[in-house]
């Protein structure tokens, strides 16, 4: 579910509003039906009228209040995301309301049409719109509505020892390994072989460089004595973007295979933190020289650690050689 930001500002795209739109519509459609028909509805599905037709009359005044909302919210849904979260809400307990009184019997089996055109219908888009705020709120927004090419971004981003990284990449090979945010069990792992990593770069004649989502400097309190390390501070992911590296879908962030790994780098040691990053954010491992990527590693998953022996591997060898020189 794509969307563009520009100047920090993210939006929305038109189906959203559409979706919203035509949920405001409903809604204050059938409040009107609600409040000017009270009994209408109990005539329909067979049932007894209520005694007292002020509360289905109350009932659809909250629905048109809805409506009004959902109407307003679809200016700007990312902006008004409070509006689709308490829309979504409704839908869910709604549903779970009616499920469990069709299974009691206590309304009959024919009001699912009710149900189906009232809550079920709506789910799944404004599920849809919650997800797509919560990627735009999440992290800070990039401030181009393109992302930079790689010439750019080499020449704007510098490492920590203050060259840009087009310099850096001019005398050696670099290893840049896109992190995830700090909290994340699978940058806590990394962090915990981070030695290992280092020695499996300088073995090939490569730099470690590791690129972050803090602000400059920040970042020293999670790698302590590692500190050392050359890294690249990129708060707004504009080089991660730069780089192919998006924010993930839903099963490249919480699939099975993410839990599962989660829990055995968890169960080793590497544990959670608090969220100091774009939770989000996808990572990835680079060979970079001469300003050009020479081999990539962009991950699948979450759980995807980066793998240098392979990302080397992947070189091409050289004619007449049956070495890989870094």
């Amino acid at each position: 579910m794509p969307f563009t930001c520009d100047n920090g500002r993210c939006q929305s795209p038109c189906w959203m509003l559409k979706v919203l739109l035509a949920a405001g519509v409903y809604h204050l459609l059938f409040a009107a039906w609600a409040i000017c028909w009270p009994h209408l509805w109990f005539d329909w599905t067979g049932m007894e009228q209520p005694n007292h037709p002020i509360l289905w009359q109350g009932f659809g005044l909250i629905m048109g209040i809805l409506g009004i909302s959902l109407l307003l919210a679809a200016k700007n849904p990312i902006q008004h995301w409070l509006i689709v979260l308490v829309g979504f809400a409704k839908f869910s307990f709604a549903t779970i309301g009616f499920a469990i009184a069709l299974f009691e019997g206590h309304i009959p089996l024919r009001s699912f049409w009710m149900m189906l055109v009232d809550d079920l219908v709506w789910w799944a888009p404004f599920a849809g719109i919650l997800w797509v705020c919560l990627r735009a709120h999440t992290g800070v927004p990039p401030t181009r509505s393109e992302p930079y090419s790689i010439s750019e971004a080499a020449a704007t981003y510098h490492l920590s020892n203050g060259q840009t990284l087009a310099q850096a990449s001019d005398s050696k090979t670099l290893a840049l390994v896109f992190l995830r945010h700090f909290g994340c069990t699978f940058t806590r792992q990394i962090l915990r072989g981070l030695e290992n990593i280092q020695l499996e770069a300088k073995a090939h004649g490569a730099e470690l460089v590791l690129v972050h989502m803090l602000q400059n400097g920040k970042e020293t309190r999670y790698l302590g004595e590692r500190s050392g390390v050359a890294r690249i501070a990129d708060p707004r992911c504009e080089l991660y973007r730069a780089f192919g590296l998006g924010k993930g879908g839903f099963l490249e962030l919480f699939g099975p295979h993410v839990w599962w790994r989660g829990a055995v780098a968890i169960f080793k040691g590497c544990g959670l933190g608090h969220l100091a990053g774009d939770g989000l954010q996808m990572p990835g491992a680079f060979l970079f020289r001469d300003g050009q990527i020479i081999s990539s590693q962009p991950a699948r998953s979450a759980a995807d650690l980066p793998d240098l022996s392979e990302l080397f591997k992947a070189l091409p060898a050289p004619a007449g050689s049956d070495t890989v020189p870094a």
